[in-house]
C-alpha cells in the first residue's frame, strides 16, 4: 500500500477514518475519498484485504467528501478485517462498479432490500431521490438502520420483520407484503439483498407485474 496514492492497476489507496455500530448485524465505515474518484448513487466499490476482495455499496451521496460503506458483520474475510482494523489503517479498493442506478422513468419506483442491501438506496436518497416505495426486510426492528432518513424521502416506507412483531412494522417478508398490498400495475423495481429475496421477488414480478422492469443487485 505504501506510495499508492492514486489509481494504480485499477485500485485506489485510502485510509479508514471512522467505524460506527449500526446494529448487531452491521456497521458503517468511513474512508478517505481519493482525489478524482467519482461514482453514481447506487454503485459500489470492491475493498481488498491482501488477495481477498468484497463489494460494498456507498451510503453517502456522490458529492460527499469521504466514502461511507455499510458492512454486514460476519460477512467474510474482508468484513471481519474491517470490523477489527485500526482507525487510520491503509485500505485499497477498486471501482466504482455496477449499473444499479436510477434512470428516467414515468413508472412508479419500488425499492426492496434485505439487510445491508439497503445501502445503495441510502445513497440514492441522499443524492435527492424521493417519492418512492421502499420495503426493507430485516430480522428485528433494531436492524432498520437509516430508517429516519429513508422515511423522510419515501412516499411509503414499509419495514418488514421476519423474527418479531413491532409497532408500525409488517410481520413477514418483503415479497409477502408486496403480494398482499402492492396494487397490480407497471413499476420500476430495484431489488438489492439476498439471492433468495431477489429470486422470489422476480417470480412475483413475472406473475403480478409483467409490464414492469426489475433491476437487481445480489449482496449475499
Amino acid at each position: 500500500m505504501e506510495g499508492l496514492s492514486t489509481a494504480e492497476k485499477g485500485r485506489y489507496a485510502s485510509r479508514l477514518l471512522r467505524r460506527t455500530h449500526l446494529s448487531d448485524q452491521a456497521f458503517e465505515i468511513e474512508l478517505e475519498r481519493p482525489k478524482g474518484f467519482e461514482f453514481t448513487a447506487g454503485q459500489h466499490v470492491r475493498l481488498f484485504t491482501g488477495s481477498q476482495g468484497r463489494d460494498f455499496s456507498m451510503t453517502n451521496g456522490p458529492s460527499g467528501t469521504t466514502l461511507e460503506l455499510c458492512v454486514r458483520r460476519g460477512g467474510g474475510v474482508v468484513s471481519s478485517y474491517l470490523e477489527g482494523a485500526r482507525i487510520g489503517s491503509q485500505m485499497a479498493f477498486s471501482g466504482p462498479h455496477g449499473l444499479f442506478a436510477l434512470g428516467g422513468s414515468s413508472r412508479p419506483i419500488v425499492w426492496a432490500a434485505t439487510g445491508v442491501g439497503i445501502a445503495p438506496f441510502v445513497s440514492m436518497a441522499r443524492a435527492g431521490a424521493a417519492g418512492f416505495t421502499l420495503l426493507h426486510g430485516v430480522r428485528q426492528a433494531g436492524d432498520l438502520f437509516y430508517r429516519k432518513q429513508l422515511e423522510s424521502a419515501a412516499s411509503l416506507y414499509v419495514p418488514c420483520l421476519s423474527r418479531e412483531s413491532a409497532p408500525g412494522c409488517y410481520r413477514g417478508r418483503v415479497t409477502a407484503w408486496a403480494a398482499e398490498h402492492l396494487p397490480r400495475g407497471d413499476y420500476d423495481f430495484f431489488l438489492c439483498g439476498s439471492r433468495a429475496m431477489i429470486r422470489d421477488f422476480l417470480l412475483l414480478v413475472d406473475d403480478r407485474y409483467p409490464g414492469s422492469l426489475a433491476h437487481t443487485e445480489i449482496f449475499f
